[in-house]
């Protein structure tokens, strides 16, 4: 198995070698604009290799019988999140054409994933499989979008992949769900291929089609294991903490202030904070500091004790709500 995710890491690693020679013969370059953080045209698409080689190799975990023909067919519904990402990154596509394809995505896979489990609060359990559907489609629309608008310097959307799922394959492999285990590591060995070409200064971006994939198979990985029972959506939530706050309180403050908030824009708390530092690595470095530190042993406490875990969620995620009013997210620095 070691030379398994060893061949999706070194496939990774040269695949994005070729991609980024040869990127500007596929259009593949993203040229700044006024709220870009970087100032060069640069070599984008880095997210396909990603997409590709996880499909791949999920399609050889399926043969061999390591997951199931429902749980590929699910997994399959990013496909299209990828190819409309992809889209995206070559020319423009309006949210006209992306969200009807997104939403489509989402009923697909919450269709062979068999609907969203109940969902535990505090006193109550919701369990209504109607709302809980209408929810997951929205949750997973919602994901692939907050993790694109994250990925807006150098290392931060694929540093986050990588700590998301080394956390959930640690869990998974505690609780025995092998499926699971073996999906996250997949998509943390074609993520680790690309951080070493993406680290400031990037010579790669993953682009529309990277993050927007990501985003969507996360979504998707939270509800495997919530129908197997390995995690609750609470452990989800504080292991996307970082990403789940900022983008939640910068759309906050934006709608609340009149802003267009649907509009592209440069002001969430980790653009902020890296125009004040100015360095790309210093926020992506600060980030994981607090995944690391923060989030990664509270998310374990939940995994242990779900029976709090929302309690346990409100503490790991309050101080992130601080740093990001620190940061004065939603207004432009």
């Amino acid at each position: 198995m070691l030379f398994f995710f060893l061949s999706i890491f070194g496939s990774s690693l040269a695949l994005i070698m070729m991609l980024e020679k040869f990127a500007s013969r596929l259009n593949l370059i993203d040229y700044p604009i006024a709220r870009s953080a970087h100032k060069s045209p640069t070599p984008s698409g880095g997210g396909l290799v990603i997409a590709v080689l996880f499909v791949f190799f999920a399609y050889l975990l399926n043969l061999n019988e390591y997951i199931t023909n429902d749980v590929f067919y699910a997994l399959l519904g990013a496909a299209p999140v990828a190819a409309v990402g992809l889209f995206d990154d070559l020319s423009d596509v309006g949210l006209r054409f992306r969200l009807p394809t997104q939403f489509f995505a989402a009923c697909w896979t919450i269709y062979y994933l068999g609907g969203v489990p109940p969902i535990d609060f505090p006193l109550l359990q919701l369990s209504n499989s109607l709302i809980l559907s209408f929810l997951g489609i929205f949750s997973l629309v919602w994901l692939l979008n907050l993790y694109n608008f994250m990925d807006g310097i150098d290392a931060i959307a694929a540093t986050e992949v990588l700590f998301v799922n080394l956390m959930v394959s640690f869990f998974a492999i505690h609780d025995g769900d092998e499926a699971l285990a073996l999906l996250s590591a997949t998509l943390f060995a074609a993520n680790a291929g690309f951080l070493v070409w993406n680290w400031p200064p990037a010579k790669l971006f993953m682009g529309d089609v990277g993050s927007s994939f990501i985003g969507f198979m996360l979504g998707i990985f939270a509800l495997f294991s919530m129908h197997n029972g390995t995690l609750t959506v609470w452990t989800w939530f504080i292991l996307l903490g970082v990403f789940v706050v900022d983008s939640t309180v910068t759309l906050l403050v934006r709608f609340m202030s009149g802003e267009k908030w649907y509009e592209g824009h440069s002001c969430h708390a980790y653009q902020n904070a890296t125009r004040k530092w100015r360095s790309h690595e210093r926020v992506v470095l600060s980030i994981l500091l607090i995944n690391l530190i923060w989030l990664a042993p509270l998310s374990w406490l939940s995994f242990l004790y779900p029976e709090i875990g929302f309690y346990i969620c409100l503490v790991a995620l309050a101080p992130l709500v601080y740093l990001c009013n620190k940061f004065k997210a939603g207004t432009p620095e």
